[in-house]
């Protein structure tokens, strides 16, 4: 038995690959026009001292095919949401990504994360991927082989986001299963090195069900970043922050009234300004920019745990990314976030068809007529 896994962000089912801008040849980035990274630009210089997250340096630069990997920018720290190499950027987290053709019933290839830049909202070519061999904790002696990105927030309070992801411990099927939660720290040079296990106190557990749907939020309204998790017979692990560098949180308990799904309010995680980020437990999964409902778990200062009444999910019309392909496509929101830096939110979108076409568009907030970014994910393809 394995856990199921969920995505928090947009939850593609399928993966695609390659997309060929117009008049440009090779995987090349699509931005205003088109080109190319150089490949001479020099790999990330390896982390030390303070610097040195999750106990290993950071992965080498890699050319892939035409279009350079380039150094993730190095950042001091910052406030920003998804900013996992603290340099004041917005960065994008990726599930899901394309298969190459000759692959295409191979593992996933991992997550993908592009980071923010100076010159442009995003910089594709400023990109890592994570996989389970390079990134996951083990399971005693075990190597998970799913490795799903969830939510993501800054637990231990360094000014670097910090990346939850699910994984699938093995599992005998006798008493409690093994917590799937593990947590890849952020730092100067971006998510690197090994991620730790979620540390998950006995009292704060109950049944056999997986821990599952880690949503973040300060909940409690301390200024800290928490974790609510999925416990059996619709209860809530609330996990308060700060986090120790080895997954384990300032304290633990259980709330009642939660249920088998978890998610953040949207747009905004505090729904009525009193301080206390909010949740919404679901019957159902949602997926984002789709209309779903659940019930309103108010923030306080013990935890999610006022009762809220009914929550909806607004329905979304999302703009289509431009991916060159015949047949039926498909169009899921990634994310709304700000990534110009002009405090209103921009839209996400991802557009595939089947498991080997896809694109990624950017568009400004108040314009989803024309994107100002588009880059397939078959970025990542080795």
């Amino acid at each position: 038995m394995r856990p199921r896994i969920t995505h928090q962000k947009a939850a593609v089912t399928t993966r695609a690959t390659a997309v060929l801008a117009a008049g440009c040849t090779g995987l090349l980035l699509v931005l205003t026009g088109c080109g190319s990274p150089s490949a001479a630009d020099a790999p990330p210089s390896a982390a030390s001292g303070s610097e040195a997250k999750n106990g290993d340096t950071p992965p080498k630069a890699q050319t892939l095919a035409g279009t350079a990997r380039v150094p993730v920018p190095r950042g001091a720290g910052s406030r920003v949401p998804y900013d996992f190499n603290g340099d004041g950027h917005r960065d994008l987290v990726i599930d899901e990504l394309v298969k190459a053709p000759e692959d295409s019933h191979g593992d996933d290839a991992g997550i993908g994360i592009v980071y923010g830049s100076d010159d442009r909202p995003l910089d594709p070519a400023a990109r890592q991927l994570l996989s389970a061999r390079a990134n996951a904790a083990k399971s005693g002696d075990t190597l998970p082989a799913a490795f799903d990105a969830e939510s993501a927030c800054d637990l231990d309070r360094d000014g670097f986001t910090d990346l939850i992801v699910s994984t699938d411990p093995p599992y005998n099927g006798i008493g409690a299963p093994p917590v799937p939660l593990q947590i890849l720290f952020g730092s100067p040079a971006g998510l690197t090195g090994k991620a730790v296990t979620v540390r998950i106190p006995q009292q704060a557990r109950f049944g056999n069900e997986w821990p599952e749907q880690p949503v973040c939020g300060d909940f409690d309204g301390d200024g800290k970043a928490d974790l609510a998790v999925t416990a059996s017979a619709g209860q809530v692990t609330f996990l308060h922050g700060p986090f120790t560098r080895t997954g384990a949180p300032r304290s633990a308990e259980l709330l009642p009234d939660g249920g088998p799904y978890l998610y953040a309010p949207e747009p905004r995680a505090d729904t009525d300004g009193d301080g206390y980020d909010d949740l919404v437990a679901a019957a159902r999964p949602h997926a984002p920019g789709r209309p779903g409902k659940g019930t309103l778990l108010l923030g306080s200062a013990k935890g999610p745990a006022r009762p809220g009444g009914t929550y909806a999910f607004a329905a979304e019309k999302l703009p289509r990314a431009p991916l060159n392909a015949t047949g039926t496509t498909r169009t899921t929101l990634l994310d709304h976030g700000d990534y110009d830096a002009d405090k209103k939110p921009d839209t996400v979108v991802r557009t595939y068809r089947g498991e080997r076409q896809d694109l990624i568009a950017l568009y400004p907030a108040g314009n989803t007529d024309r994107p100002v970014l588009t880059f397939s994910t078959a970025l990542f393809l080795p």
